[in-house]
C-alpha cells in the first residue's frame, strides 16, 4: 500500500452514495480539500454533495499530551487532506459523515512509519522551511524534521539556499522516538566526495555559488556535497554566483583549487541535487577519501 504524501495531491477521490458507504465500511483512506474551518468546532467538506465534518480532535495525530493549536487546525483549509470515514449520520435524504484524519495518520503511522529503520531511504515533500531545518510530509500529511546540519555536506546560511516549499525530496530516516518525532538525514544520498569529484575535469570552466568568505580564501559550492576554495578577491559577497575555473583536483587532500573568472549577479543558480541513492537501506556511508585526515561519516 502507498502512503502518498498529501502535498502532492492533485485530485480529490471519487466520491458517490454508494462509494461513501462503501469506503465507510472498509476503512478506505479518502482524500478532499478542506473548505472551512468553523471556529473551536473543526474542518467542513464536500464530497460530492454530501457534507462532511471533522472535528478538531481529529485532525492531527499526536503522540504527545496537549492539544493541537487552532492556527494549525486552520492551514488545512483549502488543501488536500487525507481521511476516513468514522461515521455515517442519516436525517430522512440528508447524509452527514464524520471523518478523521487523525485514523487516516495512524494507519499510516502503524503499518508503514512505524516499521521504517535507521537508514532506511523514502521519498517526502517540503512543507515548511525554517531557519534550523525543513519539515517533510512523509505519508498522509505526517511531518518529519530535516535539521540544516543534515542536508548537505555543503555548509548553507539557510534551507531556503536548498530547497523550496512543495519539493519532493528523497531522505533517510535518522531516528524516531517514543514520542513519534521523526529526524531525517539528507547529505548521505548525494555521493562522497570522490563521486562528486569525479563529475568535475582539471583545466574546465563551471558554475558554483559561493558559501562561504574566510580569510584565506573563498569556498564555493561546486555540488551539494562538493565545495573548491578559491583565493580571496574584492567584491564577491556569500550568494553570488560565479565562473570558475578548476584549477586542480587533488583527493588525497580532499581539496579543489579554483580561480573566480567571473560573477553572475543578476542569474539565478541553484546547484542540481542528484542522488546517488533513492531506495533501500544505507547502513554505513563514507564521504572522506581513504588518504585525507578529515573523517566524515555516518553509521546508521
Amino acid at each position: 500500500m502507498e502512503y502518498m504524501q498529501e502535498t502532492n495531491i492533485t485530485q480529490p477521490s471519487s466520491f458517490t452514495l454508494e462509494s461513501l458507504l462503501e469506503s465507510y465500511e472498509n476503512g478506505e483512506v479518502l482524500f478532499a480539500r478542506a473548505l472551512v474551518y468553523d471556529k473551536g468546532k473543526g474542518l467542513r467538506f464536500n464530497l460530492g454533495g454530501y457534507e462532511a465534518f471533522m472535528p478538531n480532535g481529529e485532525v492531527y495525530l499526536s503522540f504527545e499530551k496537549g492539544c493541537i493549536k487552532e492556527a494549525a487546525i486552520a492551514t488545512r483549509v483549502n488543501k488536500f487532506v487525507c481521511f476516513v470515514i468514522t461515521d455515517v449520520k442519516r436525517k430522512g435524504c440528508e447524509y452527514l459523515f464524520e471523518i478523521s484524519r487523525r485514523k487516516a495518520q495512524q494507519i499510516a503511522y502503524d503499518n508503514y512509519i512505524s516499521k521504517l529503520c535507521p537508514g532506511t531511504v523514502i521519498p517526502c515533500c517540503i512543507t515548511h522551511i525554517d531557519r534550523f531545518g525543513v519539515f517533510c510530509d512523509i505519508g498522509y500529511g505526517i511531518s518529519a524534521l530535516l535539521p540544516i546540519d543534515f542536508i548537505s555536506v555543503s555548509r548553507i546560511q539557510s534551507p531556503a539556499d536548498r530547497f523550496y516549499v512543495g519539493q519532493n525530496i528523497f531522505a533517510c530516516i535518522k531516528s524516531c522516538d517514543a514520542n513519534g518525532r521523526i529526524v531525517l538525514t539528507h547529505k548521505e544520498l548525494l555521493g562522497t566526495w570522490l563521486e562528486n569529484a569525479a563529475c568535475f575535469k582539471t583545466g574546465t570552466t563551471t558554475t558554483g555559488i559561493v558559501r562561504s568568505i574566510e580569510t584565506y580564501g573563498i569556498f564555493i559550492e561546486l555540488a551539494p556535497n562538493l565545495a573548491g576554495l578559491a583565493e580571496s578577491c574584492e567584491g564577491i559577497e556569500i550568494g553570488d554566483v560565479v565562473n570558475v575555473y578548476i584549477k586542480n583536483i587533488l583527493p588525497d587532500k580532499m581539496k579543489i583549487k579554483l580561480v573566480i573568472m567571473s560573477t553572475l549577479r543578476d542569474e539565478e543558480f541553484y546547484p542540481e541535487i542528484k542522488y546517488f541513492q533513492t531506495g533501500g537501506i544505507v547502513k554505513h556511508w563514507k564521504y572522506s577519501t581513504e588518504n585525507c585526515h578529515k573523517n566524515i561519516e555516518t553509521f546508521f
